[in-house]
């Protein structure tokens, strides 16, 4: 054997334990349960019960509302750009952390089951069927480039692949940090920082659109973003996101 072949297969040797641990289940993120998905049977049927939530931001209604008041006072005194807002969990213990980890520390692969949560919220089922397209909000070029991808476009492919079109809708302005901002700031700040790529316009022109993210905090990003796609000819649009933030968050 020559020394270059036995350089090489010592190299490879470090390789093969990284590349069984890859094939092994992972633990759970919220309850450390192994082996598991990224979430466990468990701490899914613990954290995210489905409750009843407001059609038009995704903000969960108090109980004891009649039947058929589907909206909170504030949507249907002030409607927005938004013909809905479905919402699988809140945006808080366990989800936050599973959000955080996702978007920040590499977890791409968490994309389905977290599209899995989506699907069995209410009304979201009905909402996929009836839509022509999904549209991942995008990232500016300089948030793509420091996390490695856009969890909104992996989310998205994991709920309706067909539908998914990830050059519709374009950010062409980097923004500042909505979390860091007031909710009057946070309208200003996302002002004019999206458009609909003009070859593509046609694709949507009377459709039936579902915006899809992560997390949605007080709505200002996705409201801004249907804003310019009604602009554009959009026919009907629902933001569809994996957690919804309390108001005032």
């Amino acid at each position: 054997m020559s020394p270059q072949n036995a350089q090489y297969i010592g190299c490879m040797s470090w390789l093969w334990p990284l590349q069984l641990v890859r094939r092994l289940p992972s633990q759970c993120a919220v309850c450390h349960a192994w082996p598991s998905q990224p979430v466990c049977e468990a701490c899914v049927q613990l954290f995210a019960q489905p409750c009843v939530r407001c059609r038009g931001c995704a903000l969960p209604l108090p109980p004891g509302l009649s039947e058929g008041q589907d909206y909170c006072g504030a949507c249907a005194m002030t409607p927005t750009a938004l013909d809905g807002a479905l919402a699988a969990v809140a945006y808080a213990y366990p989800w936050s952390k599973v959000v955080q980890e996702f978007k920040f520390a590499q977890h791409p692969g968490w994309a389905r089951s977290m599209a899995l949560l989506m699907r069995s919220a209410p009304w979201v089922e009905p909402a996929l069927e009836a839509a022509d397209l999904l549209l991942p909000m995008p990232l500016s070029r300089q948030r793509l480039q420091e996390r490695g991808f856009n969890q909104a476009l992996l989310l998205a492919r994991a709920l309706a692949p067909d539908k998914t079109r990830a050059q519709v809708l374009l950010r062409v302005r980097d923004t500042s940090a909505q979390s860091s901002l007031s909710r009057a700031e946070r309208l200003t700040n996302v002002q004019h920082a999206f458009a609909v790529d003009p070859l593509h316009q046609a694709d949507i022109d009377g459709k039936r659109l579902v915006l899809v993210d992560d997390v949605m905090t007080s709505g200002a990003t996705l409201s801004a973003a249907a804003a310019c796609l009604r602009q554009a000819g959009a026919a009907h649009i629902t933001a569809l996101v994996f957690a919804r933030a309390e108001r005032g968050a």
